[in-house]
């Protein structure tokens, strides 16, 4: 048992990783509603023995954490418009000889029906799988145990993958959604 499943299992979390260990892959991994998912799910991808770089707002990238984020795979992500982070990855993608990345859908921690589509672009463009990762908060459950292999069909491909996420419970319920349409608050 590594230090990481120790971690886990003192704080009472269960770990179920049966996808295989791709050499490319896009990790999916939502509920996302705390800071706390990134802790749980890094650790949980350890106790496997496995790594994973991460997608994060470029504003957590200042010194001295940009140094530890970027040795632990972390890559920024700006929060303009019109940037090219997609293409550079899916080029990343068909360069690297290993790279996994895990993304939350959500792209932010706010309740939001609108869950960002360029990890489904990018891993279509790429030609490399999606890994469907959930942090149960409910159940202190910790999965990757199903693969979703995107269409290009974005719109189709969203719905199938909110209808997986449905069952999971965030640390913050209230703010996780899966509906397919709803009216997002006011700000």
């Amino acid at each position: 048992m590594n230090l990481a499943s120790r971690i886990l299992n003192a704080f009472g979390w269960k770990v179920s990783v049966t996808v295989p260990d791709c050499p490319k892959c896009i990790i999916c991994v939502a509920p996302h509603t705390s800071n706390w998912d990134f802790l749980w799910g890094k650790l949980a991808y350890a106790s496997v023995g496995r790594t994973a770089g991460f997608l994060m707002k470029e504003s957590w990238f200042f010194w001295p954490l940009k140094y530890f984020f970027r040795a632990m795979g972390g890559v920024p992500v700006p929060r303009r418009r019109g940037s090219s982070l997609s293409d550079i990855l899916v080029e990343r993608f068909r360069t690297e000889p290993r790279l996994c990345l895990a993304i939350t859908p959500e792209g932010t921690r706010s309740r939001t029906s609108r869950w960002r589509t360029g990890f489904l672009r990018i891993a279509f463009d790429a030609g490399v799988p999606i890994m469907l990762g959930a942090i149960d908060y409910a159940r202190k459950l910790i999965l990757i145990e199903d693969e979703f292999i995107p269409t290009g069909n974005i719109e189709e491909d969203m719905r199938a993958i909110k209808r997986f996420y449905r069952p999971f419970s965030g640390k913050y319920p209230e703010k996780f959604s899966t509906a397919e349409e709803e009216e997002e608050e006011a700000e």
